[in-house]
């Protein structure tokens, strides 16, 4: 199982939110691109990127910046944030960004097309709170199942997929184990990241329990910067 640091980028900086709230921001590096290199030299194989200005305004906000992250490294990263239509995809993927993650547009999208075009780059962001999904940088709260949604999403051939439990994030309070086990259980075959919550090394090693049945990797944000997780040590384990 993959251990991935989170850098959320807000005005130009690496920040965390607590469940989303851009009025509960803290600020952890003035400097993204220092932040992403200090990930890799601690050993991280793979770096989730989040456009938290994109998210807000539905449109690519901090692309020179992602991209100048993902040529600074010889790890792949992932970025995800205002990304909804093709043009977007496309952009990025050319920038040399091989994981493409769709929250918004899965749902309002055409995400058939997407997947037939770009299938094997895209990542579904799929975002929850009561295991409903939530859109427009978590704003919108629908009344779309969750599972249900990954179970379609599975159909047309996007599997890779990053559940984030919203009112888990950023409370340091532990993953939701209950909703990864649920969506193991329902929607076998797809390669699930889990995200939010985590805030210790035993909460990644309570995900890793569940890697023999497709959980890939768990992504790891406040709790590596406040210190409850040596980074260090998490990434040379997982």
């Amino acid at each position: 199982m993959l251990v991935i640091p989170a850098i959320d980028i807000k005005n130009g900086k690496c920040v965390r939110l607590i469940q989303g709230d851009p009025e509960k921001e803290t600020v952890y590096s003035d400097d993204p691109v220092e932040q992403a290199l200090e990930f890799q030299r601690l050993g991280a194989r793979l770096i989730h990127v989040v456009d938290l200005d994109g998210a807000f305004e539905g449109r690519p906000v901090s692309f020179d910046l992602v991209k100048t992250i993902q040529k600074s490294l010889s790890i792949p990263i992932e970025i995800g944030g205002g990304i909804r239509d093709l043009d977007a995809i496309r952009a990025y993927i050319d920038a040399g960004i091989k994981r493409v993650i769709l929250g918004t547009a899965v749902l309002e999208g055409d995400p058939k097309t997407i997947a037939e075009r770009y299938g094997s780059n895209i990542v579904a962001g799929v975002d929850a709170r009561n295991s409903k999904v939530a859109t427009h940088g978590w704003k919108n709260l629908t009344g779309v199942d969750a599972v249900g949604l990954i179970k379609e999403l599975k159909k047309i051939g996007i599997t890779e997929i990053i559940y984030t439990d919203i009112s888990t994030d950023g409370m340091l309070g532990g993953p939701n184990i209950r909703a990864m086990e649920n969506i193991l259980d329902e929607a076998p075959g797809v390669s699930l990241v889990a995200s939010g919550g985590v805030s210790s090394l035993e909460d990644i090693e309570r995900l890793a329990a569940l890697a023999g049945r497709g959980l890939k990797g768990c992504i790891v944000g406040k709790a590596i910067y406040d210190g409850r997780v040596n980074a260090a040590e998490a990434l040379s384990i997982y």
